[in-house]
């Protein structure tokens, strides 16, 4: 890698931010509806919050909200194939790690809902990403955290 920089500027939506290139997370088939788009990099939204920015490094305007879902449902459960494996170069179960995209609605924030039917699989050693539709899932694609927050109580 030599003449090329360690740390690359992005524009995102939270701004100019600097990550390294070490960061940048490569999606083989992009995401869907989004095929072209392959490169990514995850940045913090703030600190102390559930919510990061899967953001797009060549395009400054597209940035997914995601968050670990497992804070909100710890019993979700994904199905992976054999196919996914391969292609996220899993070796070990240690390596992966899920999000969901996240919706809040302008002025709603209780509206927030967790896209549960389209998690984004990422092999965080080999930084591959993919997004694995669950079409046999019991989530929905609009799953309200009150929805979640009510299930978790006794």
């Amino acid at each position: 890698m030599a003449g090329r920089s360690k740390v690359i500027q992005i524009h995102t939506k939270l701004g100019v931010r600097e990550v390294t290139r070490d960061s940048v997370l490569f999606f083989p088939h992009g995401l869907i509806g989004l095929d072209d788009k392959r490169e990514y990099v995850l940045i913090p939204v703030r600190e102390n919050s559930p919510f990061l920015l899967l953001q797009c490094i060549t395009d400054p305007g597209l940035g997914l909200l995601v968050a670990d879902p497992f804070p909100f449902l710890p019993n979700y459960n994904i199905k992976l194939e054999q196919a996914e494996k391969k292609i996220l170069r899993v070796e070990n179960i240690r390596q992966i790690a899920v999000l969901v995209t996240v919706t809040i609605p302008r002025n709603l924030p209780q509206e927030t809902t967790l896209n549960l039917s389209g998690p984004i699989i990422l092999n965080s050693t080999a930084r591959i990403g993919l997004q694995v539709p669950q079409t046999d899932s019991k989530y929905p694609t609009h799953f309200r955290l009150v929805d979640a927050q009510r299930q978790e109580t006794p």
